[in-house]
């Protein structure tokens, strides 16, 4: 069945840049508006393995986690 939905010019300029080149207005909405599937976890994992400044960062945080008052020092 199909539905008539009117739309402000800013929200029709917005879709119309949103939406896929093979994709249909309707398609486009319920892309747009649906939940995100759940992910599983393990399938971001080594995301980070080829990216060498991560090594600096890691050490970062590690060294403000432990400078933080209570916290017992962890030699990496």
């Amino acid at each position: 069945m199909v539905k008539m939905v009117s739309l402000s010019e800013d929200a029709y300029r917005i879709l119309k840049e949103v939406k896929k080149r093979d994709e249909s207005f309707s398609k486009a909405v319920i892309r747009l508006v649906e939940k995100p599937k759940k992910r599983d976890i393990m399938e971001f994992a080594g995301a980070w393995k080829d990216m060498p400044e991560m090594d600096e960062i890691f050490k970062d945080i590690i060294e403000k986690r432990h400078n933080y008052k209570g916290r017992q020092r962890v030699e990496l």
